[in-house]
């Protein structure tokens, strides 16, 4: 059966159930060996979301946040805006395991295992949002992380922004919100944060499979891995390494970040 073609059906698919259930035999069939790649497979193009169809798109200004969660309205738009990154993290998670040709088995075992997790990390959340009697799609929702696979087309742009830049801003947004839950102790809230703590633990994995890869090419093209990075975030998101972040530095550490990188990121003069 042929790897990318059916990848790419599972990547495009519009309808979230029906491409959660074609991934998990995907990946079965994946695990298997069952799969064979096509090296002349010429990836498809990045136009629109796969979501384009069932969900109602607006700016990320007019997205609906909230701050409490002790109510069942803020909950909902607490597990609908995490469970919207995730799901856009599945289609990220395949393209990547997609669109980039003559890697290592390893980089496509590597991604095939994230988009499995987003997918479990979505699953999770929707029976959450199911619990409160929404669903997903209820809500608006932005194009954030699609406009970010639209802007890294190329394998080290990639590797750099996705997950060592976007999916490495969790590492500390998760935690804020674990926070507060903890703050607002129901016993629904303790089901979100049970949920949340799994999302962060494999969240640490996902960037740092991203930092084994762009390390990975950042060597195979003779670049110095920091100054790269940062070039690269320049480009993509202007202005981004001029800001004063506030890190989860045990998390980004065992992610592969380096201390200088930290330090620059964070605008401190060390890394503890």
């Amino acid at each position: 059966m042929h790897y990318h073609l059916r990848l790419e059906s599972i990547v495009l698919e519009a309808e979230p159930k029906k491409k959660i259930r074609n991934f998990k035999a995907f990946y079965n069939d994946y695990l298997n060996n069952n799969l064979q790649f096509d090296y002349n497979y010429t990836p498809y193009e990045i136009k629109n979301p796969s979501y384009i169809d069932f969900l109602k798109i607006v700016l990320p200004k007019n997205v609906k946040k909230t701050k409490y969660f002790d109510t069942n309205e803020g909950k909902i738009i607490l597990l609908h805006t995490i469970a919207h990154i995730e799901y856009s993290a599945i289609d990220l998670a395949l393209d990547a395991a997609l669109r980039f040709k003559d890697l290592p088995k390893e980089y496509y075992d590597d991604w095939l295992e994230v988009a499995n997790d987003e997918v479990r990390h979505f699953e999770m959340l929707e029976k959450l949002l199911n619990e409160l009697g929404s669903y997903y799609g209820e809500l608006e929702v932005h194009t954030n992380l699609f406009e970010a696979m639209k802007k890294t087309p190329d394998f080290l742009s990639r590797m750099a922004v996705v997950p060592r830049y976007l999916e490495a801003n969790g590492l500390e947004q998760n935690p804020k919100i674990m926070e507060k839950l903890i703050s607002n102790p129901d016993e629904f809230n303790k089901k979100i944060l049970k949920a949340l703590e799994i999302i962060l633990e494999e969240e640490i994995d996902h960037v740092s499979k991203g930092d084994r890869w762009f390390k990975f090419e950042c060597e195979r093209l003779n670049l110095e891995v920091e100054k790269t990075y940062f070039e690269l975030l320049e480009k993509v998101y202007p202005g981004s390494t001029s800001k004063k972040y506030q890190l989860n530095f045990e998390a980004r550490k065992k992610a592969g970040f380096s201390c200088d990188e930290l330090k620059f990121l964070s605008k401190q003069k060390d890394c503890n």
